[in-house]
């Protein structure tokens, strides 16, 4: 039971304390943990980015494109 009380109490420190690390750790921290800082921050970017979809664009032009091509012929 004592167990749980006191992993109440420390967790919302610790989630604060990797936000800032994660966040703006690179602008304040000295060397070796500003690197590591970054480097977070790029891992997590990049896990974030791979999970969402692809977005897929059309070139607005494309239609015309199309239609002139249309009324040109093949070049």
């Amino acid at each position: 039971m004592w167990i749980g009380k006191l992993l109440m109490k420390l967790l919302p420190p610790v989630i604060i304390g990797g936000v800032i690390f994660v966040g703006v750790g690179d602008k304040f921290l000295p060397q070796p943990l500003k690197s590591a800082s970054a480097d977070a921050r790029e891992q997590i970017n990049k896990a974030l980015l791979q999970m969402m979809p692809k977005p897929k664009l059309k070139r607005p032009s494309e239609k015309r494109e199309n239609q002139v091509e249309q009324l040109t012929g093949p070049e």
